[in-house]
């Protein structure tokens, strides 16, 4: 998968990985990924609730070691 971004939000807690996210997308054009790797395990249900609420596309989610990997497509 081409990854346009990613982002390191390890070590932050809610929201903080969601705002960034919000903030990275947004400086984003349509249809480019964004990869964002987080430890807080909120985080998982964290980008589902935001994939639906901007309409960005949450591609994929996945666990590397204490690592919660969410990738998001700019709508």
């Amino acid at each position: 998968m081409n990854i346009d971004k990613e982002l390191d939000t390890r070590g932050l807690n809610c929201p903080l990985p969601i705002l960034k996210a919000k903030k990275a997308l947004a400086e984003m054009l349509s249809g480019q990924t964004l990869r964002v790797v987080a430890t807080d395990a909120g985080s998982v249900r964290d980008f589902v609730a935001f994939a639906k609420q901007t309409g960005n596309e949450l591609l994929e989610q996945s666990t590397e070691g204490a690592d919660y990997i969410h990738v998001m497509r700019r709508r």
